[in-house]
C-alpha cells in the first residue's frame, strides 16, 4: 500500500484539537467522518509532548482486526506508528501482546481477560473507546461485564480516554451516562445513574422504563459541551450528494486460493474469445460470487458452496455503528440473499407485497434486502432510512444507480428529511470488485477495465 500525504478537513481539525486539548473527551461523529484517522494523527502530535503510548483501542472486531491497522498503514504522517490487533484465540493475543507496538487494538469482548491478565500492571496510558455505545450498560454496582472490567482501569490507571461514535443515544438520553462516566466519573451527569435519572427522568407512563423530561436534553448537552464535540454531517457535507464509506474486507487464505485459480481462468478466457462488451462482464461472476463469500457449483445455477463470512461481518460492523438506524442492503447473487438471511434474521426482502414497503417507510424493518433491478424506477423507499449497502457489485451502473435513488438525497429532500445518505460500499481487496467501483467513479466500459487489469496482471507475473 503506497502511503498518502493526509490533509484533514475542518472537521477533523476539529476532532484533533479536542482530543489533543481535553485529556478525556467524547467525540460524536457519524460514520465516513474521519474518527479513525484524525484520532491516531491527535496521539502522533500528542507522542511529541507526553507519554501517550501504548494505547490501547476497543472496538467491534473487524474493526479492531482490520480497520485501525490499515488506516495507519494508509497515511504518510503515520509511517512510525505501528498498530497491533490482539485478537483470535488465547495464544494469539498473548503473542500480540509480546510485539511492540504503539497502539494495541482489541475486541470489546476481550476486555475482562485483558484487565485480569495485566492486573495491577496495567500498560495502556490512553484508552480509545470506539464505537462507545457498547459501553452504555456501565453501572457502578452492576452493569456489563467489560464495561465493569474496563471501569476498574479507566480512571485509576489511564490518563487519557477518547470516546467515540457516531449514534451516543440510540436508545434515548439514558444512554449516556454510562459512556459519560468513563469520560468524567460522573462529574457532569450525576456520580450515580440513579442520581442521572431522579434529575433528568420520570417513570413512563406505561409502568415500564424511565422517559426524558422536557428540559433534559438541552441541559444534558450544555452540561458535557467542554468535553464533546459533536461533527453533524448537514454543516459539512453537500447533501445532495451521498457520503461514500467504503469498508475493505480481505479474503482468508482458503477463499483466496479459489479466487486466484478462477480469475487466472477468467482472464484465460477473455484472452482466448477476445473481450466483448456482452461476454466480458459474464466473465467475472465467478470472481465477484467468490468475493462476495460464496459461488455456484454445478449445473443450472441452483447449488452454491460458502467460502467465507468476510463480507457479512463487515455487514454486521455497520449495523453496531449505525445504532438501530435502518439499512437498504443490495444484493445481486440469490446465495447472497440466503447468507444474508440466514445471518441477519430480522430483515426482510423487497417483495411484491406493497405492506414491505409501508412496514419499512414506517420503521419497521431493520434491514430490507433488495436486488438493484427490483428496486425499479417509482418505489419510494426514502422515508425507511437513509442507508444504503451495496454487499455485492455488478456492473449495471443504471441499475445502482436506480437503488441509491431510492432513498437518495433528492427524495429526502422532497420528503422534508433534512439528513445525509450515507453508501457503504463493502469491498473485497485485490478482487473485481475494485474493477465494479472503478467502473462506478470512471463510467469507463467494462471491457476496457478488464483490459487494463489484465495488462496488470501480467505485469506482475
Amino acid at each position: 500500500m503506497t502511503r498518502r500525504a493526509f490533509t484533514p478537513h475542518g472537521y477533523q481539525r476539529g476532532i484533533i484539537d479536542t482530543i489533543v486539548d481535553s485529556p478525556r473527551c467524547a467525540i460524536w461523529a457519524g460514520m465516513g467522518m474521519g474518527k479513525t484517522v484524525s484520532t491516531l494523527t491527535a496521539l502522533d502530535v500528542l507522542s511529541l509532548s507526553e507519554d501517550v503510548f501504548p494505547a490501547l483501542v476497543l472496538a467491534p472486531l473487524r474493526v479492531a482486526r482490520s480497520t485501525w491497522p490499515e488506516e495507519a498503514a494508509k497515511w504518510l504522517h503515520l509511517s512510525g506508528l505501528n498498530v497491533m490487533p490482539i485478537v483470535g484465540c488465547e495464544a494469539e493475543r498473548l503473542a500480540a501482546l509480546g510485539q511492540d507496538a504503539q497502539v494495541y487494538t482489541t475486541n470489546y469482548e476481550q476486555l475482562p481477560w485483558l484487565v485480569e491478565h495485566w492486573g495491577e500492571r496495567w500498560p495502556y496510558r490512553t484508552v480509545i473507546a470506539d464505537e462507545a455505545t457498547k459501553l452504555k450498560g456501565f453501572r457502578l454496582r452492576q452493569g456489563t461485564e467489560r464495561a465493569k472490567a474496563l471501569g476498574r482501569v479507566a480512571h485509576s490507571k489511564v490518563n487519557r480516554f477518547v470516546a467515540l461514535t457516531g449514534t451516543p443515544s440510540p436508545n434515548g438520553l439514558q444512554d449516556l451516562w454510562g459512556q459519560a462516566w468513563f469520560v468524567d466519573r460522573g462529574q457532569r451527569l450525576g456520580r450515580t445513574f440513579d442520581a442521572f435519572k431522579q434529575r433528568w427522568f420520570t417513570s413512563h407512563p406505561s409502568g415500564f422504563g424511565i422517559t426524558a423530561l422536557p428540559h433534559a436534553q438541552a441541559e444534558i448537552q450544555a452540561a458535557l459541551a467542554d468535553v464533546c464535540t459533536t461533527v453533524d454531517a448537514r454543516d459539512w457535507f453537500d447533501l445532495r450528494e451521498p457520503i461514500v464509506n467504503n469498508i475493505v474486507v480481505d479474503l482468508p487464505m482458503k477463499a483466496r486460493k479459489h479466487y486466484r485459480e478462477m480469475e487466472r481462468e477468467m482472464f484465460t478466457q477473455l484472452e482466448q474469445h477476445g473481450v466483448e462488451a456482452l461476454n466480458a462482464a459474464a466473465k467475472t461472476m465467478k470472481c465477484l460470487q467468490i468475493a462476495n463469500g460464496a459461488a455456484y457449483v454445478g449445473e443450472g445455477n441452483t447449488d452454491w458452496e460458502e467460502l467465507h463470512d468476510a463480507k457479512l461481518d463487515a455487514l454486521a460492523s455497520i449495523v453496531e455503528e449505525a445504532a438501530g438506524a435502518p439499512l437498504l442492503v443490495a444484493y445481486h447473487f440469490k446465495s447472497d440473499l440466503a447468507r444474508l438471511q440466514r445471518a441477519f434474521r430480522a430483515g426482510r426482502v423487497l417483495d411484491s407485497d406493497p405492506r414491505t414497503i409501508r412496514d419499512w417507510n414506517a420503521g419497521r424493518i431493520p434491514m430490507l434486502f433488495a436486488h438493484p433491478a427490483s428496486a425499479g424506477h417509482g418505489l419510494n423507499l426514502q422515508d425507511g432510512g437513509h442507508h444504503l449497502v451495496y454487499f455485492s457489485h455488478w456492473w449495471n451502473l443504471e441499475e445502482r444507480l436506480q437503488i441509491l435513488e431510492r432513498v437518495g438525497p433528492t427524495r429526502q429532500k422532497q420528503a422534508g428529511h433534512d439528513r445525509p445518505v450515507f453508501v457503504h460500499n463493502i469491498i473485497a481487496r485485490d478482487t473485481v470488485d475494485e474493477l465494479v467501483i472503478e467502473r462506478v467513479q470512471t463510467k469507463r466500459e467494462v471491457q476496457d477495465i478488464l483490459l487494463d487489469a489484465m495488462k496488470r496482471r501480467g505485469d506482475r507475473t
